[in-house]
């Protein structure tokens, strides 16, 4: 006994003393079983079932083996047939897929054991161990792969593999994977492992006409086999799998390589620092595609038959393949690629460009360029870009907001265009708009076609996250399963697409709304001209309501909506045309795009760098991407009529924010009481207000049910409520800030009540009690008393000269002040007016005759002028203030203020000390309007003086039209 072995440990226990249980009753000999049979009739059953199953298995397995090939026939083939592709006329022929083979043999001791090794890890590990097939792998493929992939997945060995690619045909049938079992059995009996592995390495085809390691590390490595790195064997044991993807699909290749590499590892072939040296390393394939047309599309194509066929049926088979392809657009598309990036690349930044067209009213792919230059290696052009994923920026916009029309909202739905901190799980969302600006309350039309990010974002959220890839996904994008990697950011391009994908999507608003599977392959008959697939028209799918698609389109097409942003008539219009298109632009400035449509022909267009370095600034999809675009759409469309997309029912939902309507009424206050002016109310008093309903649309509709009653306690109502609204409100504080503010805007109601404290009961009482009226003045000082109440409160006593003031004072009883220089010998009008705290006002007027002459003023303030109203918009928010002085010799200091005659305080404008120029300029900063009165106090040798009185109004908005263009036209003209 082998020493190793362990016995196992038995304990035994005492036995359980024995219950009495009733006498089980005994079944009578020759009693019936259930369904009336006998034990001994039972047992003959299962005997006969088990035999007749075996006989059936021995048929069938007879039947399946009875016409094998000679496993040692290895080298014998079927007469091999090239595969030809043609374009949709099936006169064009765009490529010749060649049977014959380049193999050149080699012995396994000329392999490297790396490439043994990396076959063996991802192909079959157990290979050393099993007689030719592994039951344990055959079972997973097919209950893994019908449960998770839709149908059983390959499980086979590396024999059995063999035989398949060597002797079998590719077909999935249950007879062919018995035969497969049969032969792989037989080859494991006659040959050894080393020389199945040695087969195995010389037959499996590489893919393009390479079978064997050497004829594919010549082709792809420009070298043996014999002298390829760890890297390069990882690369050449990933294609056998799948080979025209994996050479169509660069990124995906070097993703199997970096498996296969760390496969190695695990079963210790290398070291994991050997593995992680070689994930770094960039593996260069050679491109070997000749005699070709239209190159990415046709390897696009022959994908999609290797997916149906084999490597090797579609490599021999001979079939005749019509696509979809419209070769004059082909070639129409890569000239305008190639042209855009010629002309503007250096200018803006990148290299390489892409461009996919396809019919939109029944799904064929008219045009694909996957680059500028399939050959160039210098910018990875044979990349296809059209089915690579990249970041659509805006271009992401409209499915959005198509989404959320099919919710109830309208290109008149009024968005606030006002920075907000959005919540989320992780914090706060911030986005700004591409010029950092805002512009308040705007229509659903105006936001999408000026791609502004805050309205976008805030329709996301309405439409919700889960729903909107939903709704993606059933547009057909692929590339959302994973759905926590998305938040608010998706509208803004966060998530991958591909470029076929986001063109099919934009192909469905182009066919109202139906979309069709994506096709590239009309028919294909095999060698003998039998008919194995041939494409027939159908209606379609629904995926979008048929308004919500025209909505899309109308709002896409206008080009008046844009013209605030991007102007009009650009290289998003086709003239006499009708064309939608959205541009879109990652922050950056990494792709750009271009997508649009007419009813018959969509279009997308990517431009950028293949190795996702970022573009120049100012690159974009208005800059980059569209005129390419622009150029393919005009001359492919040269000879179709035009044609008109229907008319769109923009829907009146009887909600005033979904319709695009914003309650406002210019209306002017009584700044004191708040209430509607009157005629008693002053000017300075008078203030013109938009006032409205100001609030973001979270507070008339439930995002859940935007057609429903609003919600009564809206803050509580939804958590986004306090931090939209906190949005609004700070808008309107930056936009009755602003000097371009066209009036006053604030969130309130109507007033209804009239101003009711500039009235008669309020007015004050004034009386000049000296001098006497036509008295004599002999001294240019002159001394005023009067008598002044007010039920309100004296404020401010003015004084006049001839309606010109000269002199303001608090004080109710008496003022003292100095006639100013231009007042001569001659009479004169002396006024003094009464103010309460609101500026109601009385006054009483004397004659004077004044006896002395003048003298010159200590100090003259000469600009502004008496009276003179200032608009702070033509003076840059800034006024100099010019004060003449007397003696500029004798002049210690000079100060200049400015006193608001509303609220009554009073601002330093300016000062200077010591000057030798009798004119003084000071600047009036920070100025705001209202109603002031400036003077100056000046100091010479240790005397105060006061200059004379200079009242004025500023206005710093000229223009006051009381109403907001929120770009909510009901339905621009249809063409």
């Amino acid at each position: 006994m082998n020493s190793s072995t362990v016995r196992p440990s038995y304990r035994w226990k005492s036995p359980k003393k024995p219950t009495r249980k009733p006498p089980k009753k005994r079944r009578k000999k020759g009693s019936k079983l259930p369904f009336g049979l006998t034990t001994k009739q039972l047992i003959w059953g299962i005997l006969g079932l088990v035999a007749a199953g075996s006989l059936f298995l021995l048929i069938l397995f007879v039947w399946a083996t009875h016409d094998l090939p000679d496993p040692n026939a290895l080298t014998s083939r079927d007469v091999e047939q090239t595969t030809k592709i043609y374009d949709r006329t099936g006169e064009t022929l765009l490529y010749e897929i060649h049977g014959s083979k380049n193999r050149t043999l080699v012995s396994l001791e000329e392999i490297p054991d790396v490439v043994e090794w990396a076959t063996i890890a991802t192909e079959d590990q157990q290979f050393y161990k099993h007689s030719g097939f592994n039951p344990f792998r055959i079972v997973y493929g097919v209950v893994v792969g019908s449960l998770f992939k839709g149908r059983a997945q390959g499980g086979s060995t590396i024999t059995q593999q063999l035989v398949k690619n060597a002797i079998l045909t590719n077909e999935r049938t249950v007879i062919r994977k018995i035969k497969e079992l049969v032969i792989s059995i037989a080859l494991e009996r006659q040959y050894s492992k080393d020389e199945i592995l040695q087969l195995y390495l010389n037959e499996i085809p590489y893919g393009s006409t390479n079978y064997g390691v050497e004829a594919a590390s010549q082709s792809y490595f420009g070298k043996s086999v014999t002298e390829i790195t760890l890297a390069e064997a990882a690369t050449l044991a990933a294609l056998p799998k799948a080979p025209t993807r994996y050479l169509n699909n660069p990124d995906e290749l070097d993703l199997r390589r970096d498996t296969i590499l760390q496969l190695m590892a695990n079963e210790e072939y290398i070291t994991q620092e050997e593995a992680d040296a070689a994930k770094d390393v960039e593996v260069q394939i050679l491109s070997s595609v000749e005699n070709i047309k239209a190159p990415h599309f046709v390897l696009y194509v022959k994908e999609q038959l290797v997916e149906e066929f084999g490597e090797r049926e579609v490599e021999q088979g001979g079939y005749r393949v019509i696509t979809t392809l419209d070769y004059e657009k082909q070639e129409i598309a890569e000239e305008a690629v190639l042209n855009g990036v010629e002309d503007r690349g250096d200018l803006y930044g990148f290299e390489n460009a892409a461009l996919i067209a396809m019919d939109p009213t029944n799904g064929h792919i008219v045009s694909m360029v996957g680059s500028k230059d399939y050959f160039s290696e210098e910018i990875d052009g044979a990349v296809n870009v059209t089915t690579r994923l990249r970041q659509p920026g805006s271009s992401f916009k409209p499915l959005v907001y198509a989404a959320g029309f099919a919710r109830g909202y309208t290109p008149n739905t009024i968005l606030y265009d006002a920075l907000t901190a959005f919540p989320t799980d992780t914090g706060t969302y911030s986005p700004n708009n591409y010029d950092l600006s805002e512009r308040g309350p705007v229509t659903v039309r105006k936001a999408l076609q000026g791609s502004l990010n805050i309205p976008a974002v805030k329709m996301l959220y309405l439409v919700g996250v889960q729903p909107m890839l939903d709704f993606a996904e059933t547009l057909g994008y692929t590339s959302f399963e994973d759905r926590s990697r998305f938040g608010l950011a998706l509208v803004l391009g966060g998530g991958e697409v591909q470029l076929l994908e986001h063109t099919a999507a934009y192909g469905a608003f182009a066919n109202d709304g139906v979309k069709h599977e994506t096709i590239s392959i009309l028919s294909i008959e095999d060698a003998l001209g039998e008919m194995l697939f041939e494409w027939e028209e159908s209606e379609g799918e629904r995926v979008i309501e048929e308004n919500v698609a025209r909505m899309t389109t109308n709002v896409l097409k206008d080009d008046a909506a844009r013209a605030y942003a991007f102007g009009t008539g650009g290289n998003l219009t086709l003239p006499g045309r009708s064309a939608s298109a959205k541009t879109g632009t990652t922050n950056d400035y990494r792709d750009a795009w271009t997508l649009g449509y007419t009813p018959s022909l969509v279009a997308g267009v990517w431009a950028g760098n293949n190795d996702n370095s970022e573009m120049n600034r100012g690159a974009g999809g208005s800059t980059a991407a569209a005129p390419i675009w622009n150029s393919f759409m005009r001359s492919a469309l040269a000879s179709v009529p035009a044609e008109a997309f229907p008319a769109a029912a923009i829907p009146i939902t009887g909600k005033n924010v979904i319709d695009g309507i914003v309650e406002t009424e210019a209306v002017v206050i009584d700044r004191a009481s708040g209430k509607l002016a009157t005629s008693r109310t002053p000017d300075n008093y008078r203030e013109e207000l938009i006032c409205g309903d100001f609030h973001n649309i979270l507070h008339y509709v439930n995002r859940s049910e935007p057609l429903g009653n609003a919600p009564p306690n809206p803050e509580r109502a939804d958590s986004h409520y306090n931090a939209w609204e906190a949005g609004v409100l700070r808008w309107i504080d930056a936009e009755n800030a602003s000097e371009d503010s066209e009036g006053s805007i604030t969130q309130c109601d109507v007033p209804t009540e009239e101003d009711d404290v500039h009235t008669a009961a309020n007015k004050p009482d004034i009386e000049i009690e000296s001098p006497d009226n036509k008295e004599d003045i002999e001294s240019r000082t002159l001394e005023v008393e009067i008598d002044a109440s007010a039920p309100r409160g004296i404020s401010r006593i003015e004084y006049y000269i001839d309606n010109v003031l000269v002199y303001v004072s608090s004080d109710e009883d008496e003022a003292t002040f100095t006639l100013p220089s231009w007042v001569e010998v001659d009479r004169y009008k002396l006024k003094a007016v009464a103010f309460d705290d609101v500026d109601n006002s009385a006054s009483d007027e004397i004659a004077i005759d004044v006896e002395v002459f003048a003298e010159k003023d200590a100090a003259t303030i000469i600009d502004p002028l008496p009276s003179q109203s200032i608009d702070t918009t033509d003076t840059l928010a800034a006024y100099a203030v010019i004060v003449e002085v007397a003696d500029a010799d004798d002049l210690d200091a000079l100060t200049v203020y400015a006193q608001n005659t509303v609220s009554n305080e009073t601002q330093l404008i300016g000062s200077v000390s010591s000057t030798n120029s009798p004119y003084i300029t000071i600047s009036w900063a920070d100025i705001e309007d209202g109603e002031y009165i400036l003077y100056a106090e000046l100091e010479s040798d240790g005397d105060l003086s006061t200059s004379s009185f200079v009242k004025v109004v500023v206005n710093t908005n000229t223009e006051s039209s009381g109403v907001f263009d929120l770009g909510a036209d009901a339905d621009p003209s249809e063409e």
